[in-house]
């Protein structure tokens, strides 16, 4: 494991405007505003998706046209962390944004693939009790531009490191933060992702506690995203306390919800569930989810609970955690179990709380 740190100071106020922050068509208008044919417009997407997001490296275009430009190319993340684990295929950042904010993304390299766990929010307001982000509260909605930036970087990454095959394939948002509660910035975000860096829709995955108005929104618009679905308890008496949001949406809604997804989208969604030990990895509760689940066009990813610093909540033992995937299996229940990666350097699900220290 690395450790490189650095620590600049943040400024206070609104989010700087930024390229990625403007529809297509938006773009376009700042160009032909500048006096530019059209096709600058294609030009400067393809600088900042696949370059860099200074234009004084755009040496194709003129001086003057890269001088005007760069008030719309703001610094969004300044690097304050980075560590590795794996021999370097996992990778963390610590970001600060503008106004002191800070935010977390993972870069993870396989040998097939590479994907990028990226953020929505500083912070989160859904306060599951096991989630290090949950407990630290929500600071404030990330911009499409600030999530946009965080893909492009590991894009990059990927590449320079040569993660993966040399490119990013997928993005996870499971970063910090409740995507659907951020609903407007991250399907923008999505989209551009999409178009811009050449990743198939669905390589990207939308997680959410479960917050049905933003599921079925997320079903209309046409993008075949994967739903991730953090259930983390088949009912809603033990559900009320590990995602309180339950207590508005309950199990059966949302799963009513996730079903609608698949029959606009033809897309089958996943179920999150940690295992927490002695609270909800009872072979009562898996043949509970089984019975949920049955019929349904789900898959389930079992994650072995990640510690988290002062957290009384502790990962079940490998024997309960075989018996819960037999049952589940058995039940007629596609499962996996999830690598586990990057939970030295606090990197996996439940640990991104923007640490410095």
């Amino acid at each position: 494991m690395t450790d490189v740190t650095i620590r600049p100071a943040g400024r206070r106020g609104r989010p700087p405007a930024h390229w990625a922050d403007l529809e297509a068509q938006e773009q376009l208008s700042l160009i032909t505003d500048l006096g530019w044919p059209k096709f600058r417009a294609r030009q400067v997407d393809r600088h900042y998706n696949q370059f860099s997001a200074t234009p004084q490296g755009w040496t194709d275009l003129p001086a003057a046209e890269r001088e005007r430009l760069s008030g719309h190319f703001p610094e969004l993340l300044t690097p304050i962390r980075t560590r590795s684990a794996d021999s370097g295929a996992t990778r963390k950042h610590v970001w600060q944004l503008h106004d002191g904010s800070l935010v977390e993304s993972v870069v993870m390299g396989y040998p097939d693939r590479a994907t990028a766990c990226i953020s929505s929010q500083a912070g989160c307001g859904m306060a599951c009790p096991f989630c290090a982000t949950g407990q630290e509260g929500l600071t404030r909605n990330l911009s499409a531009a600030e999530i946009i930036e965080q893909a492009r970087l590991a894009h990059l990454e990927a590449a320079d490191l040569g993660l993966g095959k040399g490119r990013l394939s997928n993005v996870v948002f499971m970063g910090m933060g409740e995507p659907l509660a951020n609903y407007r910035a991250v399907m923008r975000a999505v989209r551009r992702i999409v178009s811009g860096f050449g990743i198939s829709a669905r390589s990207v995955t939308v997680s959410t506690v479960g917050l049905v108005p933003g599921i079925r929104r997320l079903a209309e618009e046409g993008l075949p995203v994967t739903l991730a679905v953090s259930l983390h308890a088949p009912d809603d008496e033990l559900r009320d306390t590990l995602v309180p949001v339950n207590q508005r949406f309950p199990v059966a809604e949302v799963m009513a919800a996730a079903d609608d997804y698949v029959v606009a989208t033809g897309r089958r969604y996943s179920i999150e569930y940690a295992l927490i030990k002695d609270i909800n990895d009872q072979p009562e509760r898996a043949r509970m989810l089984a019975d949920l689940l049955s019929g349904r066009i789900a898959h389930v990813n079992l994650i072995p609970l990640n510690p988290t610093p002062g957290s009384v909540w502790t990962a079940t033992s490998a024997q309960r955690t075989e018996q819960f995937i037999r049952i589940l299996r058995d039940g007629g229940v596609s499962t996996t179990l999830r690598d586990t990666r990057g939970s030295d350097i606090d990197g996996a699900c439940g640990q991104l709380a923007a640490e410095t220290a």
